[in-house]
């Protein structure tokens, strides 16, 4: 009886020797191939090294990249309070305040006490979220801080700009015409 199991299956001829060698293989782990495994320590660690080298700085630009996500996220939160604090409501009206912003020309309703501050700078106009409001000079500091593209930037006329040789430079356009 001091015979393997493999060894008294063979023996009562329930089990070839093909068969018998095929189970011993299953349970042997698998080597990966043919051929000798090469030693421990050598291009395995090297290239494990490298791998682990890489996955880490593709985890940091991940990071990075996800942190800048949530710091713009944060200061246009900001922006969004801001200007939700400080603006000055528009009246309802049919006098509109005309301005140039990304190439296109928008216009705010005004009346005409909020067009002369406008036009004196002590009332600015800011775009958040796809709306235009008015909102008071150091409110517009404020803005600038989280977002200087937020706060447009209105035409103020420049006495400067005028050539020497203009006939009309004598004849101001007033800033409240309506055309």
């Amino acid at each position: 009886m001091s015979d393997s199991l493999r060894d008294q299956l063979l023996k009562a001829g329930l089990v070839t020797k093909k068969e018998a060698a095929r189970s011993e293989r299953a349970k042997q782990p698998f080597r990966g191939g043919k051929g000798r495994s090469p030693p421990a320590g050598t291009s395995n660690k090297i290239a494990d090294d490298a791998a682990r080298a890489a996955k880490a700085a593709r985890d940091r630009e991940l990071n990075r990249q996800q942190q800048a996500k949530i710091e713009a996220r944060a200061r246009r939160a900001q922006l969004r309070q801001i200007i939700d604090q400080h603006r000055v409501p528009s009246p309802e009206t049919d006098d509109y305040y005309n301005f140039v912003d990304g190439g296109k020309i928008r216009r705010i309703a005004v009346d005409g006490s909020l067009r002369a501050r406008l036009v004196a700078g002590t009332l600015v106009v800011a775009r958040c979220d796809g709306r235009y409001d008015m909102i008071p000079a150091e409110a517009a500091a404020l803005v600038r801080e989280r977002d200087a593209g937020a706060v447009i930037a209105l035409d103020q006329p420049d006495a400067t700009s005028t050539p020497e040789d203009d006939p009309y430079r004598d004849f101001t356009v007033p800033d409240d015409l309506i055309w």
